[in-house]
């Protein structure tokens, strides 16, 4: 303490000090020219002429603090967190708080350990929101049921930041009685509750804020973010790989006060993770958002919410995680110093990760004994309900369709684009394997199979013929989970992802190599979707409109139950 005052008065040299700097201050909302001083990782002072062991003048280079990415499932992005860090590091993220949700709906409570043993050592900060939903619904299998009991054993963790994304809003409002002890377990704590709650308004959406829900990352629309604004709510916004909000909520961050946005990522795949927080803040400020209050969203606001009282702002007392930019249009950083310290130099590392100790979680593979007839649909006529996929959304139509008829079983049928679709159990070997058909992928051959299928990641397989799923779905219990493409019986492209079926344990490269030559594969066989397998892998989500199938079946996210495919629907117009 004394050493870090007689450093801030002047009185002895700082560890690090950068010379004439403008720096974007996000707490006054000016840039001014000042130099900054560090003293053990900390910023000791701000003002003139200081000095150093070591001093950089960067000539009026602009700093501002390192980003923060608010909200994020690291299982997304295929890889382990190292890699990750490896490649949003550079961009100028130094903090990320983290929903292991994907991997706890597989793992449970070691799933939660896994990705905390993962994270540390990295050269970044990890935080953890506790996930608040698994299963996300009762209507598929998942690998564990997380009760409030289970997280109460976590959530005074330091690095526990609160309860994550409360899906289960409905049972918010209803006053289901699990869910209200997970609400009470965070409250009692002092914790963050994060919101997950898409076009709530009116009163209800006061219930479900007055229940202690204080954030939300579904908003589509200025209006409906606007209005959790108003009612006292964080508004994240999100630019993931599949759901992208970022543009439709710039009108809301020009004409709204923005000390309660945040941006977050929510799920990205590893290619669009060169660009990150950063690039969010570039495109913000292209469309004509105030340049620091888009330094502010990505920073200061992210730490107030979550109570990281020393990050976000260029200040003594606070972290120095910082970044050196060259202008204020490409936010492309220079310089990334963490803690004090120069972490990238122009775009590059400056050391290698720490070795971390071999990571391993169990085979999360474990499905019945399956042969080719499993995947038979006896067929009780030729027109079924199927899923219709909508390009570039996650929601899909409930449609009639004819399939064909061979040896008195429903079989694809490639003229119309009907072809079968199955969810394999993949968690405790129940032997349940949800059958139909779906619209919009326009394979003309082969399978394609994945066991990354939200939310609870059970194996998703649709093919053109029985024998070819069969085949696609033995080589994923083979690998212990992955992505895979067959033809003809064999398999010509395969991504293991053998940690909980949902991450690699290669790195950044071999993962988007693989993910690349999947989609290729994919269209070779008639796909014309841009990435087949993430839309694939929401198919399977119980929660989004209109028709999904779980390894229960097909299911009517209207009306909320199963239905037979062969039973004639009633279709909105």
């Amino acid at each position: 303490m004394s050493d870090i005052i007689n450093v801030a008065r002047g009185l002895e040299k700082a560890d690090l000090v950068i010379k004439n700097a403008n720096i974007v201050n996000v707490l006054s909302e000016e840039i001014h020219k000042a130099d900054i001083a560090i003293s053990d990782g900390i910023i000791a002072g701000v003002g003139e002429n200081y000095s150093g062991e070591k001093e950089i003048d960067i000539n009026g280079a602009f700093v501002t603090p390192s980003f923060i990415d608010g909200h994020v499932h690291l299982e997304s992005t295929m890889m382990l967190p190292a890699e990750f860090a490896k490649i949003v590091l550079p961009a100028g993220t130094t903090t990320v708080i983290i929903d292991p949700h994907e991997i706890s709906n597989v793992l449970g409570l070691h799933g939660i350990s896994f990705m905390h043993e993962a994270v540390k050592n990295l050269p970044i900060d990890v935080y953890t929101m506790l996930p608040s939903c698994v299963p996300a619904t009762p209507f598929e299998t998942s690998g564990f049921d997380l009760n409030s009991y289970d997280l109460s054993l976590l959530i005074d963790k330091p690095w526990v930041l609160g309860l994550a994304e409360m899906m289960n809003f409905p049972g918010v409002l209803n006053r289901d009685k699990n869910v209200m002890a997970k609400l009470e377990l965070a409250k009692s704590a002092g914790k963050c509750i994060d919101g997950h709650a898409p076009y709530l308004s009116s009163k209800d959406l006061c219930a479900y804020i007055a229940s202690g829900v204080k954030s939300d990352h579904e908003c589509t629309t200025p209006q409906e973010a606007a209005e959790k604004l108003r009612l006292g709510m964080y508004v994240m916004i999100r630019e993931g790989t599949a759901a992208k909000d970022l543009d439709a909520l710039i009108p809301l961050l020009k004409t709204c006060n923005t000390r309660k946005c945040i941006f977050v990522t929510d799920d990205r795949h590893p290619e669009d993770l060169k660009e990150h927080i950063n690039g969010m803040v570039r495109r913000a400020v292209e469309a004509g958002v105030d340049v620091i209050k888009a330094v502010q969203i990505a920073s200061l606001n992210t730490a107030e919410y979550f109570g990281l009282k020393n990050l976000g702002a260029i200040a003594p007392g606070y972290k120095a995680d910082m970044l050196i930019l060259p202008d204020l249009e490409t936010f492309r950083p220079d310089v990334v110093i963490k803690d004090g310290n120069i972490a990238v130099q122009d775009g590059k590392l400056t050391s290698e990760f720490e070795e971390q100790n071999e990571l391993s979680a169990r085979n999360s593979v474990n499905v019945r004994w399956i042969t080719p007839e499993d995947f038979v649909i006896e067929a009780k006529g030729n027109e079924v309900r199927a899923l219709e996929v909508i390009p570039n959304q996650l929601i899909t139509k409930s449609v009639l369709s004819e399939v064909k008829i061979k040896d008195g079983n429903a079989v694809s049928n490639i003229e119309n684009d009907t072809l079968k679709i199955c969810v394999i159990e993949r968690h405790r070997a129940t032997g349940n394997i949800g059958k139909g058909f779906v619209k919009g992928f326009n394979l003309k051959c082969g399978a394609i199979a994945s066991t990354v299928a939200h939310d609870s990641h059970n194996m998703i397989v649709i093919g053109t013929d029985d024998y070819d799923m069969y085949t696609a779905a033995v080589a994923l219990i083979k690998c212990q989970g992955g992505k895979v493409v067959v033809k003809d019986g064999e398999i010509i492209s395969q991504l293991p992802l053998p940690i909980a079926g949902l991450m690699s344990d290669r790195d950044f490269d071999y993962v988007v190599g693989k993910c690349d030559e999947l989609n290729n594969a994919a269209k070779s066989i008639g796909c014309t979707l841009t990435d087949p397998f993430m839309t694939m892998g929401f198919l399977s989500l119980p929660v989004i409109p209109e028709l999904k199938i779980t390894d229960k079946g097909v299911f009517d996210t209207d009306k909320l139950n199963f239905v037979d495919i062969f039973e004639p629907a009633v279709l909105k117009k």
